[in-house]
């Protein structure tokens, strides 16, 4: 079932967004004792992943037991502001007692010599670790109605039976990308669309109608989280 939730404005949709990543970091942890939570980039995500950094219910997560993936990655170099881990190290991973080999980042295209081996890889990685079904998986939402690095239109969204593709053509810059599949995504237990501003109005009134657009695709298998800003749900 798809819950919406609004918030009046973007910083109040990020402040939230993080307070509930945290605890539900932690209801996984005292359930499971692991959480498997795959983050997001883009302004709304990385903003979630900086206040999660300042919210004193960091400090009670024990972070030995969380590890920590992407839903996609930009096929470009380490280092490269384009990427989305570097972004992540840079609000929140560099703040918390997080173990190196717990972060799972999507290779850079100096670590491999194409997006299709660094897809491979990423997909060898999830199987080593069990496949998990991801606590919480968090997807922006572009103007479009992508999520992650799946685009209308593009012959990887109609895919819908690999782990991880390889993206080329993107039609959003760099044109080369990592990404997980329609499957990966979809065993969440918890799929959290987090999007602000009236520009992805349309988008999340297209994605919440099921209108063939990714956004409309994606659901977790205990629950959907629609996490808008009152600008964003003015179509709903």
């Amino acid at each position: 079932m798809r819950q919406v939730v609004v918030y009046s404005d973007p910083t109040a949709l990020s402040e939230a967004t993080a307070a509930r990543l945290l605890l539900q970091i932690g209801d996984a942890l005292a359930t499971r004792g692991r959480a498997d939570i795959v983050l997001t980039g883009g302004t709304v995500g990385i903003a979630v992943l900086a206040d999660a950094a300042v919210s004193g219910l960091a400090s009670a997560v024990d972070w030995t037991s969380v590890h920590v993936w992407w839903g996609d990655e930009r096929f470009v170099p380490t280092g490269h502001a384009d990427r989305n881990e570097g972004q992540a190290q840079q609000a929140l991973l560099h703040t918390l007692p997080l173990p190196e080999d717990n972060i799972h980042r999507m290779g850079s295209s100096d670590d491999f010599a194409t997006a299709e081996e660094a897809a491979a890889a990423y997909a060898a990685t999830i199987d080593a670790q069990g496949t998990p079904a991801w606590d919480v998986l968090l997807l922006g939402l572009g103007p479009d109605a992508h999520v992650a690095s799946l685009f209308p239109g593009h012959p990887v969204f109609r895919d819908s039976d690999s782990e991880t593709h390889a993206v080329h053509n993107s039609p959003k810059p760099p044109p080369s990308r990592v990404t997980l599949g329609l499957p990966s995504i979809n065993r969440a237990r918890e799929v959290w669309v987090v999007a602000a501003g009236e520009g992805k109005a349309d988008a999340v009134a297209d994605s919440l109608r099921r209108n063939g657009v990714p956004g409309g695709a994606v659901d977790g298998t205990e629950r959907t989280l629609w996490l808008l800003d009152a600008p964003a749900a003015t179509k709903i």
